[in-house]
């Protein structure tokens, strides 16, 4: 006559225990630590993800979330790098920035120059066409670096049409120049400017090449009405 008491005993001390592992573990609740990681792509995902960053005093939240709108439409590798070049700020700024949408920090800060026929300290002129020496607004996609005339540069691929996709056939490669430093800045009051590549202070040009090289996104970013209305980006 024990076996059913024994057999009972067992049954609910079983039911107690699976209850409890239901409470405990809920199904359906836990997220995976690759669920944990993906990025916010909604409107408040991106300025949560500035205000996460702290980029309220280092990055202009428009310029930010044009990138972000971007990184999100052509970041298919999953690259968690954006690098954006602000061109609403003057040369004698620091306004490109590199930054890690994973790991949500800032790895760089820079000047750059943009090109001579873009404007002096502000770049207002932008154009996709050989032999301008303007910059070029929009989205590219980073190559493979080579040793050129201007030293360690980085191939540019420009993902925008009409925009900036002569960027290859322009020789638009991020380099190394000499015009780019504070000196320049503090005897002409700008910094020199290049053919229209995004030229980078010497001591930072390789570390920043090397970072973002092999396929990352760099937005190049002004407010500027042409650009917003032709680009199919934003």
């Amino acid at each position: 006559m024990q076996f059913p008491n024994m057999t009972m005993r067992i049954i609910l001390l079983t039911t107690i225990f699976f209850v409890f592992s239901a409470l405990s573990f809920p199904i359906g609740t836990r997220e995976s630590k690759k669920e944990i990681s993906k990025i916010d792509f909604s409107s408040s995902g991106c300025e949560l993800l500035y205000e996460q960053m702290k980029l309220e005093e280092v990055i202009h939240f428009d310029a930010f979330k044009a990138a972000y709108t971007g990184y999100k439409k052509l970041n298919k590798q999953n690259n968690p790098l954006l690098t954006l070049i602000d061109f609403n700020l003057p040369s004698t700024e620091k306004r490109m920035y590199v930054l890690d949408m994973t790991r949500k920090e800032v790895l760089f800060v820079s000047y750059v120059s943009h090109g001579r026929n873009s404007g002096e300290n502000y770049a207002t002129s932008f154009s996709n066409r050989n032999g301008s020496h303007q910059s070029s607004l929009g989205f590219y996609r980073t190559g493979g670096t080579y040793q050129g005339s201007n030293g360690y540069s980085l191939l540019l691929d420009g993902l925008e049409k009409g925009i900036n996709d002569q960027a290859r056939a322009r020789a638009i490669v991020i380099h190394g120049a000499d015009y780019c430093s504070e000196a320049v800045i503090r005897s002409s009051g700008r910094l020199g400017r290049s053919f229209g590549c995004p030229a980078l202070p010497i001591k930072l040009a390789k570390p920043i090449i090397n970072a973002i090289k092999g396929g990352s996104l760099l937005f190049i970013y002004a407010n500027q009405a042409d650009y917003l209305a032709k680009s199919e980006v934003i």
